[in-house]
């Protein structure tokens, strides 16, 4: 491996909490209120809860995992090399490995495409009579995120992504405040918490919306995460998981439960789209939505880079020299090429496909689900071998089994959503978060559907949360 792409472990446990929590607290939480109009009180809080506990459950075990073998002298640093050590090399190249590169860019792209409908909502709220398209906003992220981009290795972005925990904290307190702002005014919907549509669609909605809180707790990049940590890591990533789960617990209940409980059934895919009525007019004070959305934009920025590392791995490993100082021309310049391209790259395609979250939601369904769902209990018995009259053992076998189930469910059911929303893709579309205004010949409904689709893309995080379903 070249030392342009070698992950630097010189990490505390403090640091990887600001890792773990830029990786997995994201604002596709914004959408959480919406996953909770398919599934209501009950079972929305229920399921919240259930995916908090299986994947700090699931993160603490790759982490034993990765420590047992690196004890042994088997240090592994991604999700496909656990693949190819513990389930055989087919399953690392051609599986895992793919899986997690795939994921890790499509939220690259979601993270460019929401900051970018981000900054054109400020823009609109500042000139509603603005002629600028949202292609353009895009750009000016991705180069936003490219200078960023240039930050040599993981362990860099530590105090980038303590700055993002802060904007997480800041941006959530901002959704919750005007929930409950909304909620107590005059100007708020009434508020109904019934589950619309016939059988067809609550039943897929239901399985969306799992979808969509499960995804929103994923993160593709543990074993990188764990490699910054300097030696020993015992503990370390415990503590780090204790501040990530602390930040998630205030941020997505209180989002949630916000949220559900000020706009009911009413709930749009990003909760910021609420804080504008039917017509474009804010129903929060101009400088609150500014505010919220600069927050988010910044965060956007840190999510996109930590989950460009394994992008930027896999292209140094390949074009750098490992002879060389890590600094030297030989490397800094293949290093600034490359990056500059691969998010180039990215803000091409979230400028050409604002209906990413759709596509988006497919690749969450087969990305996150596994990385995050069903391999980390596979790893754990695989290397451990815990008998089958042990809880444990039974326990890793139903998690795997009732989250394969759930996610070729969520599969199927994007894959009707595609099919469903396929008429309204357009390239280069115009649309735009919390406004009211499309290009000429864009339906009102195809904006409202493209943007929450938009804004649920996710990592995943896709983002940045993704699955975003109209309602039929």
């Amino acid at each position: 491996m070249t030392r342009s792409c070698k992950i630097s472990s010189n990490s505390s446990w403090v640091h990887c909490g600001y890792h773990l929590t830029t990786s997995i607290v994201a604002p596709p939480l914004l959408s959480l209120p919406f996953a909770f109009t398919f599934l209501g009180w009950t079972a929305g809080i229920l399921f919240m809860v259930i995916a908090a506990v299986v994947t700090f459950y699931n993160y603490n075990l790759i982490s034993l995992v990765l420590e047992h073998h690196a004890n042994q002298g088997r240090r592994m640093l991604r999700f496909r090399d656990m693949a190819r050590d513990i389930l055989g090399p087919p399953w690392g190249r051609f599986l895992v490995g793919p899986i997690q590169f795939a994921l890790c860019f499509c939220v690259v792209v979601a993270c460019i495409l929401l900051g970018g409908q981000c900054m054109k909502t400020i823009y609109l709220l500042s000139n509603p009579n603005g002629s600028m398209k949202l292609y353009e906003f895009i750009v000016v992220f991705g180069c936003f995120m490219l200078i960023l981009a240039q930050m040599p290795s993981f362990h860099s972005l530590r105090h980038i992504n303590l700055v993002s925990l802060i904007l997480c904290l800041a941006y959530s307190a901002c959704a919750i405040a005007g929930s409950i702002y909304i909620g107590y005014s005059s100007k708020g919907p009434k508020k109904d918490y019934s589950i619309k549509g016939n059988t067809e669609s609550r039943i897929f909605g239901a399985f969306n919306a799992m979808s969509i809180i499960a995804t929103a707790y994923g993160n593709g990049i543990v074993p990188e995460i764990q490699a910054t940590l300097a030696p020993p890591v015992k503990g370390k990533m415990f503590k780090g998981l204790c501040i990530c789960y602390a930040v998630i617990i205030v941020t997505f209940f209180g989002a949630a439960i916000s949220g559900y409980w000020a706009f009911g059934n009413q709930a749009e895919g990003l909760i910021l789209t609420n804080f504008m009525d039917s017509n474009g007019k804010p129903l929060v004070p101009k400088w609150f939505i500014y505010m919220t959305n600069i927050f988010t934009i910044a965060q956007l920025a840190a999510v996109g880079v930590v989950y460009l590392q394994p992008t930027n791995e896999v292209l140094e490993q390949a074009f750098s020299d490992p002879k060389s100082p890590e600094f030297s021309q030989r490397n800094v310049v293949p290093r600034l090429i490359l990056r500059s391209l691969s998010t180039a790259i990215g803000t091409v395609i979230a400028a050409m496909l604002p209906f990413f979250g759709d596509i988006n939601s497919l690749i969450g369904a087969f990305g996150l689900m596994p990385l995050d769902f069903i391999l980390p209990p596979v790893f754990f018995n695989s290397t451990f071998r815990p008998s089958k009259k042990t809880p444990i053992f039974w326990l890793n076998v139903s998690i795997a089994v009732v989250f394969s189930i759930v996610g070729a469910i969520a599969a199927v059911a994007a894959v009707r959503q595609i099919v469903l929303d396929a008429k309204t893709y357009q390239l280069f579309a115009n649309f735009v978060i919390g406004h009211q205004g499309v290009d000429e010949g864009t339906s009102k409904s195809s904006s409202i559907r493209s943007s929450q689709c938009d804004a649920q893309t996710r990592s995943f995080r896709t983002i940045v949360s993704q699955h975003i379903k109209s309602r039929h």
